[in-house]
């Protein structure tokens, strides 16, 4: 990406208010004048200057919420996949327009600093954006609320493409440090690890651990909407107590005398280090419970703080757990209540799980974190006993209730004592929290019906269902300006407070003129993104043909390698009939693999190889284009998700538990092609049937086909088109200089096709001749994407957070 041009800046009696606070920032706190800066140092200028306004705003918010004595909402989330902050912040202020004139006195270009403001390096995929989203609404709908993680310094990796295989390199976002973060020295807490735990004659316990580190507060503002309200992400970094040992450095061991300091270094240094091995399997554990631990352990000193007696901490907060990363934090608030509070057992439970929410994002069995039971004992001796102590007490109420049995105990239990014993970090989450919810309805009844449905049985009335959202402000207004600009000349600015308000748009979707103009929004979108891709991949697209996007977390349940099945069936289909009239197609995939998913990373090859070899057949021409674009983040996405004409949302049906770029997707005008997966159920219903693509199997029919003796190879070698594009994948066509990279894979489909990649083959590729047909008729195309961004405003994150406020938290 070219660096942005800054010109010579005005002379100062020319310049605006704001322009001259820039440029003092620039001076006084950069240390450059307008000669010497470069394009970062304008950015961090901005930056600083606007960040004035949002810390007054951010303590009229937090002495509000103290005079009112508001209860708090506590997210509790391994990563918040925020992005940039510069327009999403001028933005929510209404200040796009004035600081952008402000630097264009100076001679600097704000969507240039936009552009190379880096993306935070803080998640991975929609866990993080979700709470990203979450983050924003809360401030938005006015509700006191703080966010907590991790300050990961290198992030998960930064992806690069090396003849078509994934590299992992470190994330560089802190290069040039980040003029939105503020550290709190003042909030540091000690986290220990190992050690033993001892009592005495009283009762008393006392856990004596072998290492401590110390977690110090980094805190970034989170802008709401109108800069309603102001809230607080606060994120860990962690520090030795004694950051050099002297004696060992004096004596000629410099390793050795900052060892200390790198290990505690190494808890914020990489999001979700390789847990293949043990090393990596203690790693994980640690950052967990480092995280968990500041966090509940900052949130208990708050509300001694402020309201003095611990008992009420129900009344006055509400912690909410992401998932099961940060389930520990249950054992952790016990420990707190009872070893320092001097709590009895049953009074300190009751306070925890009043306390608590959890939600769920998966039912992937290996996503349902458990942890080996001597390594989470060695790491966290008194926590062990703790959770024998809350296993004891829920196994007892197991056994005194009706139709509970052995097996119904031992899925209940929060040992699993199958083979290895290990800690069960979702059974006690579920456990500890007075809500579990699903994030979409056929997530939330799969839930009750599988991987909980013993606990279920127990508690009939804890598991709830709250669907996800996106907030519109970045997923609509910013990432798309243009459109928005065409809604509010159709129907006005309501929609910009209240997104449901996007269903006054529905009638315009009977208007040729309109219709008109929204497909020519689309179209400048696609040029944009084009221009874009060429200039990074050297990648010729023609924005005329279907923008089919995909672009996702990289998993086997996501079901890129369908996609990509389907992709050389077509190229064959092109090839042997170039006489149809075949709709060109431009294929966009993106997405990171795990470091250590091997098939993951085998299926970006495979796309890379299949790119390569489609791409350069003079043969097929513009009518089938394929492209992997790397390093897929939130600012990707923001370029991708507006350009796009078809949304791929086709996972396994029943694998997926909700989704949120399928939302993204439809609110900029792109269909959806999806099984009835996740939220995909929800969307068909909000904007209708004859306006999104829909094929394969249910979710029932995929458990149906599993117990039922599903024979794959039979539906392969009934399928010709399948058959064919397995065969030439296995054989090399697209490999050839390794034959057999691909054989295992492609078996794999013949031997169990646990994801139904097969099974689903036919009605997919059926499905795309039917998207295929729809492009064609342009006028039913362009009525149907008006109606799906009219039909979206229901997903905003902004009714999902105010869904939980009241239901859950309290707050509303």
């Amino acid at each position: 990406m070219n660096a942005p041009t800054v010109v010579a800046a005005s002379p100062t009696s020319e310049r605006g208010p704001l322009a001259g606070a820039i440029f003092d920032t620039l001076v006084h706190r950069i240390g450059k004048d307008e000669h010497a800066a470069r394009p970062h140092d304008w950015l961090a200028a901005t930056i600083l200057t606007v960040r004035n306004e949002i810390i007054e705003r951010w303590m009229v918010s937090t002495r509000a919420a103290h005079a009112a004595g508001a209860k708090r909402v506590y997210y509790l989330s391994l990563e918040f996949l925020i992005g940039r902050l510069l327009r999403d912040t001028l933005s929510n202020l209404l200040k796009t327009d004035e600081v952008a004139d402000a630097l264009s006195e100076l001679g600097v270009m704000l969507a240039e600093l936009e552009e190379i403001e880096p993306d935070a390096a803080l998640g991975n995929g929609g866990l993080g954006r979700l709470a990203a989203c979450f983050m924003e609404s809360m401030a938005s709908l006015d509700l006191p609320g703080y966010g907590y993680g991790i300050r990961y310094v290198n992030g998960m990796f930064r992806q690069r493409i090396d003849n078509g295989w994934q590299m992992e390199l470190p994330e560089t976002w802190l290069a040039n440090g980040n003029p939105w973060e503020f550290e709190r020295r003042e909030s540091a807490y000690f986290i220990g690890f190992g050690g033993e735990v001892t009592g005495n004659e009283q009762g008393a316990v006392h856990w004596h651990p072998a290492e401590a580190v110390e977690a110090v507060a980094v805190d970034t503002p989170m802008v709401g909407w109108r800069g309603r309200r102001v809230n607080t992400l606060r994120l860990w970094t962690a520090r030795a107590f004694d950051p050099i040992k002297l004696d060992a450095f004096n004596a000629g061991d410099f390793q050795g005398a900052l060892a200390d300091q790198l290990r505690a270094e190494t808890l914020t240094r990489v999001l979700y280090p390789n847990d293949s091995t043990a090393a990596g399997q203690e790693l994980r554990l640690r950052q967990e419970y480092f995280f968990s631990s500041a966090s509940i352990q900052d949130i208990v000193r708050r509300h001694v703080q402020y309201f003095g007696d611990v008992r009420t901490l129900p009344d006055k907060a509400a912690i909410q757990l992401n998932d099961t990363h940060p389930a520990v934090s249950v054992a952790e608030l016990m420990r707190l209540l009872i070893d320092h509070h001097e709590l009895g057992f049953d009074e300190a439970w009751e306070i925890t799980r009043a306390t608590f929410g959890y939600t769920n994002h998966t039912l992937l069995p290996e996503a349902l974190e458990s942890w080996p039971l001597p390594l989470f004992e060695r790491m966290l001796p008194r926590h062990m006993q703790l959770v024998y102590a809350i296993n004891a007490k829920l196994l007892r109420e197991a056994r005194a209730t009706n139709g509970i049995d052995d097996r119904a105990i031992a899925a209940i239990s929060l040992i699993d004592e199958g083979g290895e014993r290990r800690v069960r970090m979702a059974n006690l989450a579920f456990a500890g929290s007075h809500s579990v919810n699903g994030v979409a309805a056929l997530h939330t009844d799969l839930m009750k019906q599988t991987v909980f449905a013993d606990l279920h049985r127990l508690y009939p009335t804890r598991i709830n269902n709250k669907t996800n959202g996106i907030t519109p402000r970045r997923w609509l207004q910013e990432c798309n300006p243009a459109l928005a600009a065409l809604i509010r000349e159709g129907v006005g600015d309501r929609f910009l407070d209240d997104a449901t308000a996007l269903s006054e748009l529905a009638p315009l979707a009977d208007d040729a003129g309109f219709r008109d103009r929204f497909a020519a929004v689309k179209r400048s979108n696609k040029v944009a993104l084009a221009e874009h891709l060429r200039a990074e991949m050297g990648l010729r697209l023609d924005p005329n043909a279907i923008f089919d996007v995909q672009i996702k977390r990289i998993h086997e349940y996501k079901r890129q390698l369908l996609n990509l099945i389907e992709t050389v069936a077509l190229y064959d289909q092109i090839r042997s009939h170039p006489d149809r009239d075949w709709t060109p197609r431009v294929k966009l995939f993106a997405g990171k693999a795990a470091s250590s998913y091997y098939n993951a990373k085998l299926v970006i090859k495979l796309a890379n190889d299949v790119a390569r070899r489609i791409n350069a057949d003079p043969a097929i021409g513009d009518l089938l284009k394929v492209a992997f674009v790397p390093n897929y983040n939130v600012s990707l996405a923001e370029k991708m998700v507006p350009a796009a004409d078809l949304s791929e949302q086709i996972s396994t049906a029943g694998m997926e538990a909700s989704g949120t770029g399928n939302m993204k997707f439809a609110l900029n005008g792109a269909l959806t092609i999806g099984t009835l997966d996740g939220a995909n159920v929800e969307i068909r219903d909000h904007v209708g049937a004859d306006n999104i693509v829909i094929f394969g199997m249910t979710a029932d029919e995929v458990a149906a086909k599993r117990s039922g003796g599903y024979d794959p190879r039979a539906v392969i070698e009934g399928s010709r088109e399948l058959s064919q594009a397995i065969n030439a994948i296995s054989s090399g066509v697209f490999s050839p200089d390794d034959p057999y990279r691909y054989r295992d894979l492609m078996q794999g489909l013949y031997d169990h096709d646990w994801f139904m990649v097969a099974g689903d083959f036919d009605a997919y590729a059926a499905a795309q001749r039917d998207v295929d047909a729809r492009w064609r008729d342009r006028d039913a195309w362009g009525r149907s994407a008006v109606l799906n961004v009219a039909n979206m405003g229901w997903f905003s994150s902004d009714r999902t957070i105010a869904e939980y406020a009241r239901d859950i938290w309290g707050v509303m």
